[in-house]
């Protein structure tokens, strides 16, 4: 079966709760979606700090729409994990999931 990177992009005035029951409510909707995917959240994977971009023109700490974690499921197809990614809680929260098909390489 197919697997897909599921990246996590918040908006950019995104600000991460500021009090404990804040962070409590987030981290339990986190695990309320976790626990709807079931087996099929092959790796829940991790938060990511501050990033950088590095191109040709060298490095820039300005990145467009940045990473804030990752995920790897397992879906039948595209369409599935669409489906899967829509009930996120960055979703909810105004942000989006990058949804993109890990292609196994063949040697």
């Amino acid at each position: 079966m197919p697997k897909f990177l599921f990246i996590y992009h918040a908006e950019p005035d995104f600000t991460p709760p500021t009090t404990e029951a804040g962070g409590q409510a987030e981290m339990a909707a986190w695990g309320a979606w976790m626990e709807a995917i079931g087996p099929a959240m092959l790796d829940a994977g991790e938060p990511v700090g501050k990033s950088r971009k590095v191109s040709a023109a060298g490095v820039s700490d300005v990145v467009e729409n940045p990473s804030f974690g990752w995920s790897i499921i397992e879906a039948a197809d595209m369409d599935a994990a669409c489906a899967m990614a829509a009930g996120n809680p960055m979703v909810a929260g105004g942000g989006h999931v990058e949804v993109a098909e890990i292609m196994p390489l063949e040697m």
